[in-house]
């Protein structure tokens, strides 16, 4: 049986989503990086800033194709987005690499699951602009590394990253309330029906990759 067949709306919908993602995490990372103790890690960091602007540009491109505008696919979430990011500045280079490795990585997985819903090249193109895993794998050996070299560190990284999913979550909502249910229709349409068990899934993710780099779930 064929995949269903998601509203043309809630694709562009979830590209503009998307797009503004890519955008506000390369001024996010780009900043970030100034917090790195030395040039390696900067410069580590500003790569990975470089990869959300090619991503970018990538999905608007597609959306200009698709005949609509960047600017007016991604206008409904840059409130929630951007409040996001407002309530979530790390103090210091051990905040920066959690905030990179909790909260990329959750929004990957959402994308991941409900991309299944897309018809090419708009569904390959997201799973394209997911971060690469040895982005990933930099910033959980940095939070190893801070834990190590301080081991209280690790309550205060377990509790930030609490508080970032916390944030993450509260933002969601204003989100789906922002793009009049597109979302909802592209998660029924991926045959993810039960909301509740997606959210299961990807909490039990989240909480593996806590684990992995050494945080309290």
């Amino acid at each position: 049986m064929s995949d269903p067949t998601p509203p043309g709306h809630a694709v562009t919908d979830l590209l503009g989503l998307v797009a503004l993602g890519e955008l506000l995490a390369f001024d996010r990372i780009a900043a970030d990086a100034r917090l790195a103790p030395d040039l390696r890690r900067r410069a580590a960091l500003s790569e990975m800033a470089a990869a959300e602007i090619v991503n970018y540009r990538r999905v608007a491109d597609r959306l200009t194709a698709l005949g609509v505008l960047p600017d007016d696919a991604m206008a409904a979430y840059v409130i929630p987005l951007q409040a996001y990011h407002d309530s979530t500045e790390p103090r210091d280079w051990a905040e920066a690499v959690t905030k990179a490795y909790v909260g990329d990585a959750i929004t990957d997985d959402f994308l991941r699951e409900i991309a299944v819903a897309l018809e090419e090249p708009d569904r390959q193109l997201v799973l394209d602009v997911l971060h690469e895993s040895r982005y990933a794998e930099f910033a959980a050996a940095e939070i190893r590394l801070a834990i190590e070299a301080d081991p209280r560190v690790a309550d205060r990284l377990s509790m930030w990253a609490r508080r970032l999913v916390g944030e993450a979550l509260s933002q969601a909502g204003r989100v789906a309330a922002a793009d009049h249910g597109a979302l909802t229709a592209l998660i029924a349409a991926s045959g993810q029906v039960e909301v509740a068990e997606l959210f299961r899934r990807l909490t039990a993710a989240h909480t593996a990759r806590m684990a992995a780099a050494g945080l309290n779930n």
